[in-house]
């Protein structure tokens, strides 16, 4: 009997969600999502979904509770008996402690791997992992999307001349060099210290920005101090004009401001995560629904997902 797919969304990122469906030609079936008075989730389908291929989308941006709402409607899809259930997690949160770098910290991006498995999800679909890694903390399949399918289309729509891909830190530098070469240009790297968490001074830029214009990348942008500094780092050294580029816009605190006050001339991101983007007048989103969608399509026909970047067929729509 050929299984019936099913697209749910939490309340994390219900715009992202419907442009998916909308590229799948299905709806988003109905699911009531609320919250008692004290806070605490409740989750409950409006339909049956047994012997169903289920794909709830939902990224873990904090709050929290975005993370437990995932795990609530996870917990009820396989108690109400759901064929295969994906978690399609755009934003993949809790990621940045992903290993024990110092004494007595947990190993949050394991932590969060070990509650979905257990909640009942029998597959991730996720897109940049902040350490790409983190799949092998899964007992279950994990498929990987990589959002440079679409922010490379969209630089290379901008035609900029005399350009320079650049990683703000050397941890970056693989992400980099991937932009580096679809684009076909020299890669830069920013050495970067980080005296504290969620601080960052830009010591020294190694390669040569001067005359040209710079592309910095990352998979996030958080409170911006990072993509900043680099930014700075390389218009002293003689960038004409800097841009950015990133999967995961989570603009915490003063980001905004941050980059409205930068050296920065555009900072391009994707709609992983809902954005006050309007504040910003060098922001600008691009859409991975297309991306998404043909994944999921692929998932439930059971063909390859990776060799969905062999194709240069999705488009920032």
């Amino acid at each position: 009997m050929l299984k019936i797919i099913k697209i749910f969304a939490g309340r994390s990122n219900r715009a992202l969600a419907e442009k998916i469906a909308w590229h799948l030609s299905l709806p988003i079936c109905r699911a009531d999502l609320k919250n008692f008075s004290d806070g605490e989730l409740s989750v409950s389908f409006n339909e049956s979904i047994r012997g169903s291929d289920l794909f709830l989308i939902q990224s873990t941006n904090p709050p929290a509770e975005n993370l437990m709402e995932l795990l609530i409607m996870i917990d009820a899809a396989k108690r109400a008996s759901a064929s295969r259930i994906t978690a399609v997690i755009p934003y993949f949160g809790y990621a940045r402690q992903d290993r024990k770098d110092q004494p007595r910290v947990s190993i949050t991006a394991k932590l969060v791997a070990n509650l979905l498995t257990t909640a009942g999800a029998d597959r991730i679909l996720t897109m940049d992992l902040h350490a790409p890694q983190i799949q092998g903390f899964f007992d279950i399949p994990v498929d990987h999307l990589y959002s440079s399918i679409v922010l490379i289309q969209r630089f290379k729509q901008l035609k900029i001349e005399n350009l320079v891909v650049a990683s703000p830190d050397v941890g970056g530098v693989k992400l980099a060099r991937s932009y580096a070469k679809q684009l076909e240009t020299d890669l830069v790297i920013a050495d970067k210290r980080r005296p504290k968490p969620n601080e960052s001074e830009i010591m020294n830029v190694i390669g040569d920005v001067s005359g040209k214009n710079v592309l910095l990348v990352d998979d996030m942008i958080d409170t911006a101090g990072t993509i900043v500094k680099a930014a700075d780092a390389m218009r002293k050294n003689g960038a004409v004009k800097v841009y950015a580029a990133c999967t995961h816009p989570i603009l915490s605190g003063d980001a905004i401001k941050r980059i409205e006050d930068s050296v920065i001339e555009k900072v391009i991101a994707t709609d992983t995560v809902v954005t006050n983007h309007a504040q910003s007048s060098k922001l600008e989103i691009v859409s991975v629904a297309q991306l998404f969608a043909e994944a999921i399509k692929r998932i439930y026909d059971d063909s390859s997902v990776s060799s969905l970047f062999d194709e240069p067929r999705v488009s920032h729509k």
